[in-house]
């Protein structure tokens, strides 16, 4: 449970789900725009779309360092809670969100560096993947913690996953769904070529993940952190941020348990 909330930062799509629960909002909560120098600090942060949103959402705002609560009128809502317009009051809607089970989650901090030396930092909410640029397959050396783990992985590319992106480009590629309580990372690699049995590791989340690029200008090779993604790259180094982001769940919607069933659902 958190404190009472009286000012709310909206974001949503244009659909009219959307604008029905902007609505419902708008009878309980004082909402405040996206100017910076708007003088009131939202208690929460409510986005009204899907997944993408709430990404776009939590990089542009975690630094008001204030829980975001997601509604989902989107196609994607792994991030959202599931709520339909028509069969919740404004009354109700508010008790969601003022009594939502929050879970913190930390992102991962990539720092890439190019071709010319240039280094580049990003931050991932749920992965840093790393894909080939062309037709070439990509070719890689791993280091955890400085030391050499893999010499040469050639693959389409690799992905540096948090338990909270478990579920999404990492499960996708054949990786592990993660509990959201484990202090673990997925490092899963992207079809690879040789090793071809090589299904990727699970790394402690205090570790730092130090990924070079064998030839990078014959083999160029892209890093991408969410959804920011820097080109023409021969060294990314990934470890988990001191940053620490709050979302807001419904008590009958755990994230927790929404990741645990991921495991069984049948194809």
């Amino acid at each position: 449970m958190i404190h009472k909330i009286k000012n709310i930062l909206a974001i949503s799509d244009k659909t009219k789900a959307s604008h029905q629960f902007l609505d419902l909002l708008s009878a309980k909560f004082n909402i405040i725009n996206t100017d910076e120098n708007q003088p009131i600090k939202p208690d929460a942060i409510v986005v009204i779309g899907g997944d993408g949103m709430m990404l776009h959402s939590v990089h542009q705002h975690m630094q008001l360092n204030v829980p975001f609560y997601g509604i989902k009128t989107g196609n994607l809502g792994f991030l959202m809670n599931d709520i339909n317009p028509l069969e919740i009051s404004s009354k109700d809607l508010a008790n969601n969100i003022e009594n939502a089970n929050h879970i913190s989650v930390h992102p991962l901090s990539m720092c890439a560096t190019d071709i010319n030396d240039q280094k580049h930092s990003a931050l991932a909410l749920n992965e840093v993947s790393l894909l080939r640029q062309t037709h070439q397959a990509a070719k890689i050396r791993i280091y955890i913690n400085k030391a050499l783990q893999m010499k040469s992985l050639v693959s389409d590319g690799v992905i540096v996953s948090t338990p909270a992106g478990s579920t999404a480009y990492n499960l996708s590629a054949g990786g592990p769904i993660l509990p959201i309580s484990a202090n673990l990372l997925a490092l899963t690699p992207i079809s690879p070529f040789r090793p071809r049995r090589w299904n990727g590791a699970l790394i402690d989340s205090n570790s730092e993940i130090t990924i070079e690029v064998i030839d990078p200008t014959k083999r160029p090779v892209s890093a991408t952190a969410d959804f920011h993604e820097i080109r023409d790259i021969k060294e990314v180094s990934v470890n988990v941020a001191k940053n620490k982001i709050k979302l807001l769940f419904n008590k009958s919607q755990s994230f927790e348990e929404r990741i645990f069933k991921e495991q069984f659902i049948e194809i």
